[in-house]
């Protein structure tokens, strides 16, 4: 494995790396992450009694906007042509939290995923935006890459010990 940082130059500088001569593969990654809120603030969610409207829904779209704008939010990031993005918002009662998953595909020189992980922050970002009023207690957490598929650097899957 590679240890060196990507982003940055033999003389220290901060650099957008080329994927010019890099084939095209499929590439797949998915993140997660969970919106950590009180009891009862998740039943809200439930029952769609939030005044802001259907959280999940609002959050899911958000998340979506949010991978596909990701090279305007990263520096370094390269635009990409995605070809699929799927971010999906679970309310787990037991656990008080909403669970977040994204999965982003596309068929290129570079990974996605950076893309995975956006969606996952600001569907995030919104479930809390839309449910402030009532808890400002939540909070983001466990946000990470669980899976990615294709690339040089072959394929990772999060391994909880």
């Amino acid at each position: 494995m590679n240890k060196h940082l990507t982003h940055v130059d033999e003389s220290g500088q901060v650099t957008m790396v080329d994927v010019g001569e890099k084939p095209d593969t499929d590439r797949v990654a998915v993140a997660s992450g969970a919106v950590i809120m009180k009891p009862e603030t998740v039943q809200l969610i439930i029952e769609g009694n939030l005044k802001k409207g259907d959280v999940l829904n609002v959050a899911q779209i958000a998340g979506v906007m949010a991978a596909k704008r990701t090279s305007e939010l990263i520096p370094l990031c390269h635009p990409l042509q995605l070809s699929h993005i799927e971010v999906v918002c679970r309310p787990n009662a037991v656990e008080s939290k909403v669970d977040i998953e994204a999965t982003v595909r596309l068929h290129g020189k570079t990974g996605v995923e950076m893309e995975a992980l956006t969606a996952v922050a600001v569907a995030g970002l919104t479930i809390y935006d839309m449910a402030k009023a009532v808890d400002r207690s939540m909070y983001l957490d466990e946000i990470r890459v669980i899976s990615k598929r294709g690339g040089q650097s072959g394929d990772f899957t999060y391994d909880e010990q």
